[in-house]
């Protein structure tokens, strides 16, 4: 999965937690359900705090990948 294939892209580089995680919630709650919003973050604990997040609140995370500085999130909004 790669850019091209979300409906969204955020990029939160440069934050830290729980910047990371609050920003996507708040795309996530303006998108509608089953669109995939793509996160870039640099924070490492957005590695653990992204997955969480979306078990919490049920959204979808399709992928996640870990560049050398950068990770990326594909998450499928919840119906």
């Amino acid at each position: 999965m790669d850019e091209s294939q979300a409906d969204f892209t955020l990029d939160l580089s440069g934050l830290l937690c729980p910047l990371p995680v609050l920003k996507a919630r708040k795309k996530l709650l303006s998108m509608p359900a089953g669109q995939v919003l793509h996160v870039i973050a640099t924070d490492p604990m957005a590695a653990i705090d992204m997955p969480h997040f979306c078990t919490e609140q049920g959204h979808q995370l399709l992928r996640q990948e870990k560049s050398q500085t950068r990770l990326n999130f594909w998450i499928r909004r919840a119906p």
